[in-house]
Order: C-alpha cells, then sequence, then structure tokens
C-alpha cells in the first residue's frame, strides 16, 4: 500500500489505477483533478462508476465522498453523464 491509499476513498485497487495512469502521489492526484484521473482510469476500465469520481474528489479534498456538498456531487454527476 503506497501514499494513495492512505488518503479517504483510496482502496488498493483505486490506488493501482491511479499508478496504472501516471500517477502515484496525493500531490499529483490534486494537481491533476479528480475529473481527469477519473478519465484516465475510464479509458482501461470502462466500468469506473460515478462513486469513483466522488471518491476522486473526496479523497482531493480529504473527506469521504459521501461529505461533498451538494452542488460539487451535481457539478460531478453532470460531468459523469456527459462523459458515460
Amino acid at each position: 500500500m503506497g501514499e494513495l491509499a492512505k488518503l479517504a476513498n483510496i482502496g488498493v485497487k483505486v490506488e493501482q489505477q491511479l499508478n496504472e495512469v501516471g500517477i502515484h502521489t496525493p500531490e499529483e492526484l490534486a494537481c491533476v483533478g479528480s475529473r481527469e484521473a477519473w478519465l484516465r482510469i475510464k479509458i482501461m476500465d470502462p466500468s469506473a462508476c460515478i462513486m469513483r469520481l466522488n471518491g476522486l474528489e473526496g479523497a482531493i479534498r480529504g473527506i469521504r465522498w459521501h461529505n461533498l456538498d451538494d452542488s460539487t456531487k451535481q457539478e460531478l454527476r453532470e460531468f459523469y453523464h456527459s462523459h458515460k
């Protein structure tokens, strides 16, 4: 388990996927952003769902994705549906 799996919402599988798409540290994840990181993962894993996108955003913010504010969840939902 590396640095990324220590973040909220990031398990071993998601950490492996992030590593495979060139993201290895929390700083790199924050720089790339949740949307771009999710798009990269989606290319190799078409099953990447909205909860993974929300989880990445929560990880960047240091919170569980359930605690994202409603406006952020709505923005992420719209992004997800535009890239499904």
